[in-house]
């Protein structure tokens, strides 16, 4: 009994672990969904590949000229990018960065050391932290290129400054999922993120009107507070070897090593509370049930299981009424509703009107409302290519129902066409106080290609939405992000039809005719909406066919 009894080592334990999240990818990777959203992340992610990579030479050619030019302090600005990057980019892709579920991996008899090296290695395999490492081995290179005696000492300050990151990054991390552990404090905490991310947008205006008084910001009280970070921390020991300062390497060094252990220590105790059994979870407390009314005897006035509705058929009332209720519970896609109107403030301030603070001439309304039309566009048609994300377990009562699937599409359409008219009327309005309307044959023109490109795209999310679902949950932001098929469609639908509208309007001034612009995008809709007409009845069908792989993708 021993023997059966006896765990495995730490490091068996480990390989372990790795061989089975590997053997579950590679098991998923056999339905077809799961390959084509391996796919298109494959392919979403090169355009992140292309900034890291571009990044990694503007980090090593920094690093060169720096110790060519004899100026070693200022690669401390260097090391302070990086730790900016490495803490505040997980906050901004929790929902596309790869999950890691603690709770699955303490149902097997792992040790609490091998529980706490997988947290430390899933920080270092974090997106972030992966740039971070490319161009910390950048900024190596080009210190071994400029200056070899000078390589043990970017050695030592890129070791001790990656473990003071990873563990600060985590600790952070493991908190913030602890305190938001409740959808309702995730929503708010997302919200008020939301908000303070747009208004510190609007700071712009004020420090260029600072900078014009004549005042300057007191660099050396922003130094002197900002040397007891790791990213001045890591730069006191370049500077401190090249100057042969000798003290000033061991405050740098003793610094980042004790940013390392005073939070790995704190994380490791954090996670021994999780290695022990907490549980985070939104279980409501038991409370008295209430007593259940009498049936009424008074005869509805609506047969059963129908409603009463004005010009919308029963079945498309009732989907749309429950895309309102669900808007209203989810809190993030609620938080969609108010920031198309900011960012239009924003943007007008920036570049419109005839005082604009980033440019010396604002752009004219010619082109600016277009362009504001187009990105709002962007903005609000991203969840269509989705839309049964949030169903659940809701999804098998359209499958059981009487309700024809045509309905339902329709309904979820009649959704995202009312909040995109609501949030178009509410920016035109902004727009017209702020820098004005443009000509009238521009105006129509736009709206014409709004109309085109919405109906077009619709269709296209119908189908994106059978065909790659992708589950997600109210209040949660990791793991919280579309297929990668269908996000790189969504992606390419944009381009297409904006490309198509950017050709229109092209035309329209060649021609000399500032009138065949609405006309042909009014042809243009009048295609789309036929075209989106007789595609409900084969979408109808390819749900009946898609249906396992749905209740499948959707309920589990």
């Amino acid at each position: 009994m021993a023997d059966v009894a006896r765990l495995p080592g730490l490091f068996e334990q480990i390989r372990l672990v790795a061989g089975l999240r590997w053997r579950i990818l590679r098991n998923g990777l056999k339905k077809k969904n799961r390959v084509w959203d391996l796919i298109g992340v494959v392919i979403s992610s090169i355009m992140g590949i292309i900034l890291i990579t571009g990044l990694s030479f503007a980090f090593f050619f920094g690093t060169f000229t720096f110790l060519q030019d004899h100026h070693p302090e200022r690669i401390t600005l260097l090391f302070w990018g990086i730790f900016v990057w490495w803490q505040i980019l997980p906050i901004f892709v929790a929902g596309f960065s790869p999950t890691f579920s603690f709770g699955t991996l303490l149902r097997f008899p792992l040790k609490l050391s091998a529980f706490y090296l997988i947290g430390i290695a899933y920080g270092l395999a974090d997106s972030a932290a992966v740039a971070s490492l490319i161009w910390l081995i950048s900024m190596t290179l080009a210190v071994a290129a400029a200056n070899l005696p000078l390589l043990p000492a970017m050695i030592l300050a890129c070791v001790l400054f990656v473990a003071a990151n990873v563990t600060i990054e985590r600790l952070m991390g493991s908190w913030v999922e602890k305190l938001l552990s409740k959808r309702r404090a995730r929503e708010l905490f997302v919200v008020l993120f939301i908000m303070c991310m747009v208004s510190l947008q609007f700071l712009g205006p004020a420090i260029q009107k600072f900078e014009k008084l004549g005042a300057k910001p007191d660099t050396e009280r922003i130094a002197r507070y900002a040397q007891f970070f790791p990213g001045s921390l890591a730069g006191k020991i370049l500077t401190g070897f090249v100057a042969r300062d000798f003290a000033a390497v061991g405050i740098g060094t003793a610094g980042l090593a004790m940013y390392a252990l005073l939070f790995g220590r704190l994380l490791f105790v954090r996670y021994r509370t999780q290695y022990r059994g907490e549980e985070l979870n939104e279980t409501m407390a038991p409370r008295r049930a209430a007593a259940r009314l009498a049936p009424s005897s008074r005869a509805p006035t609506v047969a059963q299981g129908e409603r009463e509705t004005g010009f919308l058929p029963n079945t498309i009332s009732a989907v749309l009424e429950k895309e309102v209720r669900y808007l209203f519970r989810n809190g993030f896609a609620a938080m969609l509703l108010f920031l198309p109107p900011l960012l239009v403030l924003l943007f007008s301030m920036q570049f419109g009107g005839t005082h604009p603070t980033s440019i010396k001439h604002g752009v004219s309304p010619v082109f600016f409302f277009p362009g504001m039309m187009a990105y709002l566009m962007l903005m609000l048609m991203a969840p269509s290519y989705n839309s049964f994300a949030f169903e659940g377990r809701g999804m098998q009562t359209y499958f059981m129902v009487p309700v024809r699937f045509r309905d339902i599409l329709i309904g979820k359409n009649l959704m995202t066409v009312s909040l995109l008219s609501f949030e178009i009327a509410l920016c035109i309005v902004m727009l017209a106080w702020s820098v004005g309307l443009p000509p009238w044959p521009i105006f129509f023109a736009t709206i014409s290609a709004l109309i085109f490109a919405v109906v077009g795209q619709l269709a296209i999310a119908n189908w994106s939405s059978l065909t790659f679902p992708k589950k997600m949950e109210f209040g949660k932001m990791q793991g919280q992000r579309q297929s990668g098929m269908a996000a790189l469609i969504a992606f390419g639908a944009q381009i297409v039809f904006g490309g198509t509208a950017g050709l229109v309007f092209s035309l329209g001034r060649l021609s000399g005719n500032d009138w065949l612009p609405t006309e042909i995008f009014f042809f243009l809709a009048i295609a789309a909406m036929a075209g989106y007409w007789s595609a409900m009845e084969p979408l109808t069908k390819l749900a009946e066919k898609k249906k396992e792989a749905l209740l499948e993708t959707l309920t589990k």
